[in-house]
């Protein structure tokens, strides 16, 4: 029997694919579990018009995260630290801080785990962090610090 998957399904297929399984294993399983539907023709058109919609919301979703790259673009986030006595900061400004540094004055929200760079910002000046926005679409940040008293 044909069948069109509704979930992963272990040593059958994957979501939205269509696989020849046994009568019993479909009538038994699969169905009673809804992990799967009879391939018919709704079934197929059901499946195309949902593969549509989750592709026209993926092309959506990239379009904002490509917005989002030129805006931060042009963002500066500045930061103030204290200094020893040799003129290197103290600490480090983390990922959390900047994120909310994002979402407080320029209401941008982002993951924090989203930042690429996982190293820590921990010396004056400017710094350059990459932050995935979305799968292949990847912003920067500038991270300004200073020293503050």
């Amino acid at each position: 029997m044909k069948v069109i998957l509704l979930k992963d399904v272990k040593n059958v297929g994957k979501k939205d694919q269509e696989v020849e399984v046994a009568n019993g294993y479909a009538a038994n399983y699969l169905f009673p579990n809804k992990l799967a539907v009879a391939l018919t023709e709704t079934g197929r058109h059901i499946r195309d018009e949902e593969l549509k919609r989750k592709q026209e919301e993926e092309a959506q979703k990239v379009s904002q995260a490509q917005a989002l790259v030129g805006q931060l673009q042009s963002i500066t986030l500045e930061f103030t630290a204290k200094s020893s006595g040799d003129g290197r900061m103290i600490g480090t400004i983390s990922t959390k801080q900047i994120v909310e540094a994002l979402k407080e004055h320029h209401h941008i929200v982002v993951d924090k785990r989203k930042l690429i760079d996982h190293f820590l910002v921990n010396a004056f000046g400017f710094t350059r962090l990459k932050i995935e926005l979305h799968k292949g679409v990847v912003g920067v940040i500038n991270v300004h610090v200073t020293e503050g008293k």
